[in-house]
């Protein structure tokens, strides 16, 4: 927290642009068909690796992704490495990527276990840094983006013949009084002077005007006409006089409520009021009718104080005696079955019987001893007999043959 806070506040949000540029530069290297239609996985979305509560996540399979992307990007950097299966050791993987990392000349500043959860800004650092060396391997090259020229039309306000705003109405009728004025040098001197000249020379009419139209007919021609005759004044919500207008609408309806609401505001003041007198008063009514029931009920609460502390003392004194007869109870318990141990043992005649038939074995191993030891002394025996046999066969041999010697 320490680090965010002098970073910035908008260091929380630096993590969800740095994905987005991620996915874009993934995108760039085809990571859909090398990576994706590769190990079956979906598309990832655009803040897969970001830490928020806002995000859902599960640490499990974003450190696979995590994994798999970072080899693959290793690989297209031109260093061997072998995909990392789901079942590898964590701890391993971490080590051999950032150990990598180093290698290709990136940046690691924070200890391997903060890649172990699969999200967060150390994670999307060392995909960033990693998808940065496998696009400079590739030659790629960010060129400056092409904005189309765009042609600005003039947007041509059809109008109603029927319907004209009031400032144009304005704008024609000064139009023709000036062109009016201007039309053929009119001089009013002049038309004035003739006007009397007519006067004074009797040149009336004989008999008043007439108009010989029919009225039925005037009347139609007049309703046929009125349509375009209508002048319709158009509301601009951007006009001042509008949002004047409205403002003191708003105003005197506030005022309005304003004093409706002051009426029943200050009724309900008033009606709380006295209830809060009439609770009051009651209250102290109940204190003053209870009162030695109050006193009494403190009485039976010290005592009853007093009387929980004489328990806790006597329970006290019977947990101990209690501990003391149970260990008392447990050395007996053991005395009693060394008795039984030793009572068992000495009627028991197991052993006895165990030793006698010892006995009666080892007697009978050591008649089988004597008699093989008596076959071997007769076997040796005879052998040596044999032995002599033999030497006095050799010597009267001897004896036989020297006379016959002499002879010769």
């Amino acid at each position: 927290m320490a680090e965010e806070e002098e970073r910035g506040p908008g260091s929380v949000h630096q993590t969800f642009v740095l994905m987005e540029d991620l996915l874009d530069k993934l995108k760039v290297l085809d990571y859909e068909q090398q990576v994706l239609d590769k190990h079956n996985i979906k598309p990832l979305s655009r803040h897969y690796f970001v830490s928020s509560p806002h995000v859902l996540s599960n640490p499990g399979e974003q450190f696979y992704m995590f994994s798999v992307i970072a080899a693959w990007l290793i690989s297209l950097c031109g260093r061997p490495f072998d995909a990392p299966q789901e079942y590898d050791d964590p701890n391993a993987t971490v080590s051999n990527i950032l150990s990598e990392l180093r290698a290709l000349g990136g940046q690691v500043d924070f200890p391997p276990s903060k890649l172990k959860s699969g999200s967060g800004e150390h994670v999307c650092n060392v995909l960033d840094q990693l998808v940065e060396k496998a696009l400079k391997s590739k030659g790629f090259i960010w060129n400056r983006p092409l904005y189309p020229s765009v042609e600005v039309e003039d947007d041509c306000v059809q109008e109603d013949d029927a319907e004209l705003t009031l400032s144009k109405v304005e704008e024609e009728m000064t139009q023709e009084d000036e062109e009016y004025e201007e039309e053929d040098g009119l001089d009013l001197d002049a038309l004035k002077t003739r006007t009397n000249q007519s006067e004074l020379s009797g040149s009336r009419p004989a008999v008043v005007l007439e108009s010989d139209v029919d009225a039925a007919e005037w009347n139609l021609e007049v309703e046929r006409v009125l349509p375009q005759l209508k002048v319709t004044i158009r509301t601009d919500n951007k006009d001042w006089r509008i949002h004047l207008d409205q403002m003191h609408q708003h105003q005197d309806g506030i005022n309005t409520s304003l004093h409706d609401a002051k009426g029943c505001l200050f009724k309900l003041r008033e009606d709380i009021s006295k209830t809060l007198e009439k609770v009051s008063s009651r209250e102290k009514y109940l204190n003053t009718q209870l009162e030695h029931l109050i006193s009494e009920y403190r009485q039976a609460q010290g005592q009853l104080n007093k009387v929980k502390e004489l328990y806790q003392q006597a329970s006290g004194g019977v947990t101990e005696r209690t501990r003391i007869l149970a260990e008392i109870s447990e050395e007996l318990e053991k005395v009693k079955q060394e008795m039984e141990e030793k009572g068992s043992s000495m009627s028991d005649g197991a052993p006895v019987v165990k030793i006698r038939q010892s006995l009666t074995k080892l007697k009978q191993e050591i008649e089988q001893m004597d008699v093989r030891m008596g076959v071997v002394e007769h076997t040796l025996l005879q052998s040596k007999l044999r032995e002599k046999n033999n030497m006095t066969r050799d010597m009267h041999a001897t004896h036989l043959l020297e006379p016959n010697a002499q002879t010769y």
